[in-house]
């Protein structure tokens, strides 16, 4: 975790949780992984959310499934974005940014 934790909106916090869920559900499922890091970075106007592991990299299009599309249409029904994709150091990296305030 970084930055001061604090409460946050009920939408970002259920949108925060069901994005990690589907993360991790993708590790234990696909990634072949032995270790997974979740991690929580509260900033003055959003919540980042990011999910690495260092698992197989993907061997399938990414596109492919409903996992990493409902969790990039829960971070923008707030206003939000998520990248979902091969980390650099190996693994897989799914990042999102959450904004506090509703979208417009």
């Amino acid at each position: 975790m970084s930055g001061e934790p604090r409460d946050v909106p009920p939408g970002v916090d259920r949108a925060a949780f069901r994005i990690v869920q589907e993360a991790l559900t993708n590790v234990a499922r696909h990634a072949e992984a032995t270790h997974a890091t979740v991690r929580l970075a509260y900033g003055p106007d959003d919540l980042g959310v990011e999910v690495l592991d260092d698992g197989r990299q993907p061997s399938v299009e990414l596109n492919g499934g409903n996992g990493i599309l409902g969790m990039r249409e829960r971070a923008a029904a707030l206003g939000g974005t998520l990248e979902a994709g091969p980390s650099p150091e190996g693994g897989f990296r799914v990042a999102a940014r959450l904004p506090l305030e509703a979208a417009p």
